[in-house]
């Protein structure tokens, strides 16, 4: 198994990998149960959306600023993702959510708590993220929660990139980080799952 440590002000990132940090894999069932009783932290990226904004025609009906909004296959995987932790019995005590539009549908979607929209999340234009939006985010894995739950940020491609650079390359939309910030020499990411696996657990 390969351990690396990523040091940061205030604590160290601890990545312990049984393959490439590159490949998704399926989450294992010893990994479900911890699941279940909570204590981690899930960094998402937003389900499927289109680059381009819809018209008149194409917005949701909600969607008054006519922001990027999920299409159907966005709809279908967040959907599906949300009942698959229902039906996996995942709790979560707090959904921190980017304020655009395209996350909070999906955080909607996924209807696993009323997401909190966090400011610190966005990342509307799909900028390169700032240093302390990055910053942010890495300590964001290191806070606890409560008990009985787990936490869920829900977020953009280049906040997490910018954030974890040594294994969100190639992340799709959906896409999610699973961190325990409980390790010994800090938070621990311990699985990479695409979005749609989760049906399949």
């Amino acid at each position: 198994m390969q351990a690396v440590k990523w040091r940061l002000p205030g604590f160290s990132l601890c990545l312990l990998l049984a393959t490439s940090p590159l490949v998704a894999q399926t989450i294992p069932a010893a990994t479900l149960a911890s699941l279940r009783d909570g204590g981690f932290v899930i960094v998402m990226r937003h389900a499927n959306s289109p680059r381009e904004t819809p018209d008149a025609a194409t917005a949701n009906a909600d969607n008054a600023g006519r922001e990027r909004q999920l299409d159907a296959t966005g709809r279908r995987d967040a959907s599906a993702m949300g009942a698959a932790l229902k039906r996996l019995r995942i709790p979560f005590n707090e959904v921190l959510s980017s304020p655009t539009y395209r996350a909070l549908e999906t955080a909607r979607l996924l209807d696993v708590g009323k997401a909190k929209p966090a400011d610190q999340l966005s990342n509307e234009g799909m900028a390169a993220a700032s240093q302390a939006r990055a910053e942010w985010l890495r300590e964001q894995v290191a806070h606890g929660t409560q008990a009985g739950g787990n936490r869920l940020l829900i977020t953009h491609g280049p906040n997490i990139s910018a954030a974890f650079p040594d294994y969100s390359a190639g992340m799709g939309e959906g896409d999610a980080l699973v961190f325990d910030p409980r390790g010994k020499d800090g938070p621990v990411m311990v699985q990479r799952v695409k979005i749609g696996d989760w049906p399949d657990l």
